[in-house]
């Protein structure tokens, strides 16, 4: 019995000890494994892009990186590459692909950089809000391709329109609009009416676009840089210059207040300059919640634009709209 015990004891010590030796060793190992893991990151490379999907929620857009195989200087190789990626669903349903389901591209081509895509009849049995999530997922990928500046979207070769029966024209990244760098959580559509030039540059007429934007960017400046940004089709001009940029802009008792910076005075378009400034006060004056606009340049209230000497509030002018 007593040689028993002793040989328990004898046993117990050494797998003690055993553990000693071993425990420092399996401590080593496992930090090693911890700073493998935790420093894996994704490599981004020239040939890494931002693959746009559709949330599971349909409620906004993600992106993923993906590294292109084809060479990104071989633009048609990179689109057909790009088409199919964003085909794939994945396995465990986290995002939508935007071409997928209801949507069936037929074709494509790709001119002076306007890339245009043809997709069958079925396109149109697409509900609003998803139309709007695929086009930008769609839109945004493509336009990082160099040699795509603008995507337009056709079904059996007519141009899409929107639910007034506008034609939506070439679309670029701008068109929808979040916050860099984060995913369109708080992801909202609007219908904005915007005023441009006509032909001749003497009156302005409206025109309608879907804007998907994030919440956290007011109506009243999405409304001004879209102005900036211009028109999407040929029927209308633009009225600013697209190097004008917003500097502040806030609403007080009806008055959108708007500080623009030197930008905003250049004019390569052939405009009166009542035209260009009352593009801005007509389409901002839209808003339920502004029926004046005052204009600032770098905080100065009073200056020259063209030919029109600017100071005080400016209220909608129907008169010079087609």
């Amino acid at each position: 019995m007593k040689t028993a015990k002793r040989n328990e004891r004898n046993f117990t010590n050494i797998v003690e000890r055993g553990w000693i030796r071993i425990l420092p060793l399996l401590v080593v190992m496992l930090f090693c494994f911890s700073l493998v893991s935790c420093g894996k990151k994704e490599v981004i490379t020239e040939n890494t892009i931002n693959v746009y999907f559709v949330n599971k929620s349909e409620t906004g857009i993600v992106s993923k990186p993906y590294e292109l195989i084809a060479d990104r200087e071989n633009t048609e190789a990179a689109i057909d590459e790009l088409i199919e990626v964003l085909k794939q669903m994945p396995d465990r349903l986290e995002y939508e692909a935007p071409i997928s389901g209801d949507i069936n591209l037929i074709g494509y081509s790709l001119n002076n950089r306007l890339l245009t895509l043809n997709f069958a009849s079925n396109y149109m049995q697409l509900g609003r809000t998803i139309e709007i999530l695929d086009r930008a997922a769609i839109v945004r990928t493509f336009t990082q391709l160099d040699d795509v500046e603008y995507v337009n979207f056709q079904v059996e070769g007519a141009p899409i329109t929107d639910h007034y029966g506008n034609v939506i024209g070439n679309m670029s990244a701008d068109t929808f609009i979040y916050n860099v760098g984060n995913e369109i959580n708080t992801y909202e559509k609007v219908e904005l009416r915007l005023y441009f030039a006509n032909e001749e540059g003497t009156k302005l007429m409206p025109v309608y676009r879907s804007v998907v934007y994030n919440s956290n960017i007011s109506m009243e400046k999405l409304a001004v840089e879209q102005v900036i940004s211009g028109p999407n089709s040929n029927l209308a001009h633009p009225t600013l210059s697209k190097d004008a940029k917003v500097k502040s802009i806030n609403v007080k008792d009806g008055v959108c207040y708007l500080d623009l910076d030197t930008g905003f005075l250049l004019q390569p378009n052939p405009v009166s300059a009542e035209v260009a400034i009352y593009s801005i006060v007509n389409t901002v004056t839209e808003l339920p919640n502004i029926n004046k606009v005052v204009f600032s340049v770098n905080g100065d209230t009073a200056f020259q634009f063209m030919d029109l000497k600017i100071s005080g509030p400016y209220e909608r002018n129907l008169d010079i709209v087609e």
